[in-house]
């Protein structure tokens, strides 16, 4: 008979971390730089939305909860990693396990459905333009907004519960950070139910909201198909940022669900490291950059804001 202790593990070891010495502090200075440049940026876009009247849109309002989004990411990941990088033990408790799992996945559904949601904002904007403001009021903007949160808090939440109440016989999560997968195939039981429920789960919250966004820009395409070109360069303009943030999110999405189908410990280090990583990093810096760069009423008040801070100054 095992103990209740050894069936339910009180802390998980990250097996994926290796002793680095010295370098260890270059690491921890770059990975806080990165962490630092994600809040700054993302910050930048959440002030300028809510600062600017004139930005008070429904497009720039979801460009705003994206960056929300991004630092409510971060936030479940870059405190606990930096502590871990300079640590020469790797334990997490298992509360915080699934806390940091419950936040990492929400992460990335609310990052798709917000997505989802942009692209119907775009869709109406270019295929209805007549109608769009009767279309995207306050209050539907509102009722997007709660759908884009509370789909992915239950989806999620339904998922780590079955993972909570597995009996699991080992503790060693060949990963950087908490992920469901490997927590369930640490479990001494059957765990079809997971298995189904967390394909069927993994369906409705990814797959669901990706083939929408391609119908979303498939009739897109087919508007702008016979329109001017003045129309086209217009459409593109507004639609780019979007369609970049999508492929970007598509493509680090794509190598997490790959990571979690194979076994992290057979695979090189830096390899698996790497696609880690870029999950929760590349999404939160590519996001503000695209839309500050790309859409020049968010740059043009960026540069404003800029101007004014060291003119109050002087």
């Amino acid at each position: 008979m095992r103990s209740n202790s050894s069936l339910n593990p009180l802390y998980f070891q990250l097996t994926l971390f290796a002793d680095y010495g010295p370098l260890r502090y270059l690491f921890f200075s770059l990975c806080l730089l990165i962490y630092m440049i994600i809040i700054s940026a993302n910050v930048a876009i959440i002030l300028t939305v809510c600062l600017e009247k004139s930005l008070h849109q429904p497009m720039y309002i979801f460009i705003c909860c994206l960056s929300f989004n991004s630092l409510y990411g971060s936030a479940g990941f870059f405190p606990r990693f930096l502590m871990d990088i300079l640590s020469d033990t790797h334990f997490i408790s298992r509360p915080l396990c699934f806390i940091q799992v419950y936040i990492i996945y929400t992460y990335g559904g609310d990052e798709l459905t917000l997505l989802s949601i942009m692209a119907y904002d775009r869709l109406v904007a270019i295929c209805q333009p007549l109608h769009y403001h009767s279309k995207m009021t306050f209050k539907m903007v509102c009722y997007l907004l709660i759908f884009a949160v509370l789909y992915p808090a239950f989806v999620v939440g339904f998922v780590v519960y079955l993972a909570m109440q597995l009996p699991l016989c080992g503790n060693k999560l060949s990963r950087l950070f908490c992920t469901n997968w490997p927590v369930v195939q640490l479990s001494c039981v059957d765990t079809t139910l997971n298995n189904i429920g967390g394909r069927f789960l993994t369906m409705i919250s990814i797959f669901i909201p990706l083939f929408f966004v391609l119908y979303t820009y498939i009739r897109i395409l087919l508007v702008c198909r016979r329109q001017s070109t003045e129309f086209r360069g217009k459409a593109l303009q507004t639609c780019l940022p979007h369609i970049i943030t999508f492929l970007t999110y598509t493509f680090t999405l794509f190598c997490e669900l790959s990571l979690t189908r194979f076994e992290a410990d057979k695979m090189s280090s830096i390899i698996t490291n790497v696609l880690s990583l870029e999950y929760l990093i590349i999404p939160p810096i590519i996001n503000p950059l695209v839309y500050g760069l790309k859409l020049p009423q968010i740059k043009a008040r960026i540069i404003r804001i800029l101007k004014k801070g060291p003119a109050a100054r002087l």
